[in-house]
């Protein structure tokens, strides 16, 4: 796109209500008449006062969409927490779960030109499009006015990939979730009428202004698209909930001892994944996991926190779980940790296990295990000044195997065989938590053997995922779907990397990951019509969306704040700082702070699932309500946020 030529141009069509066809046209046709006014400009952007007027005789009810359009070389789609580039549509489909999944000439669903959707869905309400060293997009609010009975009511975003020859970005008074509503990718819905529910009324006569915001600027990257997402996040930025009494010293003592009181099995030398108050008393559901879902990602924080608390039941109880996973877990063919354990014994084959494609040991599990074993083991030393010298040891058979796996592109392995340790998948995010276990092993043992692995494996790690702002095929259970959990263990490693070089650079690489996971962090409190988190007025913001395929918050990105701290304590920063504010905000309202608060369960309970929007909508009440969490304590999540509050 040459700067001398005209870079975009905005049009206003409308569907009316009722219409069987699904085609936008003109909305003089429907007699509304619009008009785009500029009102300011910075260096990024162009604020626009849009005005429309329905000049007919009757009322219209209907969607308006205004589109923001351009011609593009290659253009990649940056909706944020929904679509990154074009959610791995380069990749093949057949047999991956559905979520949205942009392609020309689309074959079969998930596949479309198109995708249009309620406000909610997205982190930050913008539609971008990078193409050829230049972002440009659109931006407005999330709610807006309906004028017949002055109700807020959600707006929409879109994006499409073949209009009239041109690529363009969208905003929608009323909204349509087109072609399709992504509730999960096992329930996908056909998309449905303009009616009452999604339609903007706009009354005979009447006239209805809105500020628009057009992005247009040059950018070297992708990580451009951060200017835009920043801005708009001052614009619409609205701070978690508080509860009164509630600080990080009470939540983790509450979080805390709710995990060592109900979660804790002493016969079997693990935390449960579930526990569920049933009126006959607790049910479990336990599936074992050594870290990830369970184990380690439970026992390391539970560790650290009841060291701060002098809580030595709790600290036994960590204890006790690290020494058995370690004398019962290993695959001595591999030395590789079995990540599970069923009726038979140690196994590869966790809850996740029938998801994948190839099977095997994960290099997600197994890293995070390792990193997890040695953030552990230094907690220890340098609080009870006790050397787990078996701790390294086992940290350090999972990284000498992981490494010798490394493929020629630097890249950790997704899976292994459980038969001999080899590398069986690839190009995938989750297998950086083996580069994460890699530099702690190097930080905490002073060993160097490794340093060139780590400097080339950050480097493609950054390059292939990070700088595209398109990380995907973090956890097991998505298809590789571009998600926010990979780029938690990324966020570690730069970190580390600083800590052991102190290069400039790493701090670049963790600044730019960073923003990526802002990318899936709420930084506005949706409009939840669902309870229970409609009843007690739970926040969003902070909170971060899980992935593309997975459309609901859960805490794990809770887990860096300790990470958002380190980068602060080197950079001034006012926007991650606000961002850490937003999490840690975030983690301090969002368990039972009172018995039953979230419709279940005890004081300090908490779930992973937090339906923000229309997604995940799938969780009943006993009594077949719908139900907008969990109702279920999940011992990985009260994790999560152990961990990012354990060094405040």
């Amino acid at each position: 796109m040459n700067k001398e030529e005209k870079k975009y141009t905005l049009s206003c069509v409308v569907r009316k209500s009722g219409s069987e066809s699904t085609e936008y046209f003109d909305a003089r046709e429907a007699q509304i008449e619009y008009s785009f006014k500029e009102v300011k400009s910075d260096e990024i952007k162009k604020e626009y006062e849009v005005t429309l007027k329905n000049v007919d005789i009757s009322d219209f009810q209907g969607v308006i969409h205004i589109k923001v359009k351009a011609k593009a070389e290659s253009p990649k789609f940056f909706m944020p927490g929904y679509m990154y580039n074009r959610n791995t549509a380069d990749l093949p489909c057949t047999g991956r779960k559905p979520f949205p999944r942009i392609r020309l000439n689309p074959e079969r669903m998930p596949e479309s030109e198109f995708f249009m959707t309620r406000s909610d869905r997205l982190a930050e309400p913008v539609s971008l499009v990078y193409s050829e060293g230049r972002v440009y997009g659109i931006s407005a609010a999330p709610m807006v006015e309906n004028t017949s009975d002055n109700s807020r009511q959600y707006a929409g975003f879109s994006c499409n990939i073949n209009d009239d020859g041109f690529v363009s970005a969208g905003y929608t008074l009323g909204y349509e979730n087109a072609p399709w509503l992504f509730v999960q990718t096992a329930t996908v819905l056909e998309r449905a009428g303009v009616t009452g529910e999604n339609s903007f009324v706009l009354k005979a006569g009447a006239t209805v202004s809105l500020a628009l915001y057009i992005y247009d600027y040059e950018a070297e990257a992708e990580t451009g698209i951060y200017k835009a997402i920043e801005d708009a996040y001052w614009r619409y930025h609205e701070s978690p909930r508080r509860i009164e009494g509630m600080d990080v010293d009470r939540a983790v003592m509450l979080l805390k001892n709710a995990i060592r009181d109900y979660a804790w099995l002493p016969d079997e030398k693990f935390y449960t994944g579930f526990v569920y108050d049933k009126p006959e008393g607790l049910a479990y559901n336990k599936i074992p996991s050594i870290s990830w879902t369970n184990g380690l990602s439970v026992a390391a924080p539970m560790l650290i926190c009841a060291n701060r608390q002098g809580d030595e039941v709790a600290r036994e109880q960590s204890i006790t779980f690290i020494d058995n996973m370690i004398e019962t877990q290993f695959n001595e063919k591999t030395d590789l940790l079995f990540e599970s354990i069923n009726e038979n014994g140690p196994t590869v084959k966790g809850w996740w296990y029938d998801g994948m494609h190839s099977g095997g040991h994960s290099g997600y599990i197994n890293g995070q295990a390792a990193y997890y074993l040695l953030k552990s083991y230094v907690d220890e030393k340098q609080k009870n000044n006790i050397s787990h010298e078996n701790w390294v040891k086992a940290a350090g058979r999972i990284v000498a195997r992981v490494n010798r796996e490394l493929n020629s592109d630097w890249e950790y392995p997704f899976s292994m065989s459980a038969n001999t340790g080899a590398g069986i998948e690839y190009d995938s995010m989750g297998g950086c938590w083996c580069l994460a276990a890699t530099a702690m092993y190097e930080l905490v043992t002073g060993d160097r053997s490794y340093i060139t692995n780590m400097e080339e494996s950050e480097l493609h790690y950054y390059e292939y995922f990070v700088k595209k702002a398109e990380c995907y095929g973090g956890p097991l259970d998505t298809d590789k779907a571009v998600d926010s959990e990979g780029i938690l263990s990324f966020i570690r490693v730069a970190r580390i990397m600083h800590e052991i070089t102190g290069k400039e650079m790493y701090l670049d690489h963790l600044r730019d990951a960073l923003h990526y996971e802002f990318t899936f962090k709420l930084g506005y409190n949706t409009h939840i019509t669902v309870r229970p988190l409609s009843e007690i007025g739970w926040s969003s913001c902070g909170g971060s969306i899980t992935s593309t395929a997975n459309p609901h918050i859960h805490p794990m990105s809770s887990t860096v704040v300790d990470e958002m701290k380190y980068y602060l304590s080197f950079r001034e920063d006012k926007y991650i700082n606000e961002r850490c504010e937003d999490t840690i905000g975030w983690g301090l309202q969002t368990f039972n702070s009172k018995d039953g608060e979230y419709g279940y369960g005890k004081i300090g309970w908490m779930s992973e699932r937090f339906c923000f929007c229309q997604g995940l909508l799938v969780e009943k009440f006993p009594d077949g309500e719908t139900a907008s969490t969990w109702l279920t304590l999940m011992s990985w999540a009260v994790g999560s946020i152990l961990e990012g509050f354990a060094y405040l």
